[in-house]
Order: C-alpha cells, then structure tokens, then sequence
C-alpha cells in the first residue's frame, strides 16, 4: 500500500493492541489495524480506524469482556 506519509509503496497493514485509561478505568483494545511504513517508518491509523477506536472507547466497559491482567511497576 502507498504511505500517506512519504508515498511510497512499503506501508503494510498490522493488527495491534492499543490501552487507554489506567486503574479501574483500564480498556484494552486488541486488533486495532495499523500501516506501518518500511520505508519511513511512520506508523498511523486510517480515520475510519480512529472513528471506530472513539465508540469502542465510549462503550469500553459494557462491551468489555473481564480477564485478570499481571501489572508490573518499572520504578
């Protein structure tokens, strides 16, 4: 795919994981599609993406399924 960043074309599609909040308020999303550029190596979502990632946030925790997480302090 072309890269929106430097236009050439090395930008390939990953799935990744994406957290947001921290605590209780801790959503994980997993599978977000991702370009990343070979050449330049930006990394970006389309907007549809980032459409997508705003609702699930909003319905985090409704929609989310509760599993234990192992937490490890750097400090």
């Amino acid at each position: 795919m072309i890269c929106s960043n430097c236009g050439k074309d090395s930008a390939q599609r990953r799935n990744m994981t994406r957290t947001y909040g921290k605590g209780d308020d801790l959503l994980i999303i997993e599978d977000v599609p991702v370009m990343q550029c070979k050449s330049c190596g930006e990394s970006y979502m389309t907007i549809e993406t980032v459409r997508e990632l705003e609702q699930l946030k909003k319905q985090g925790q409704m929609r989310a399924a509760k599993r234990e997480v192992g937490v490890v302090s750097f400090a």
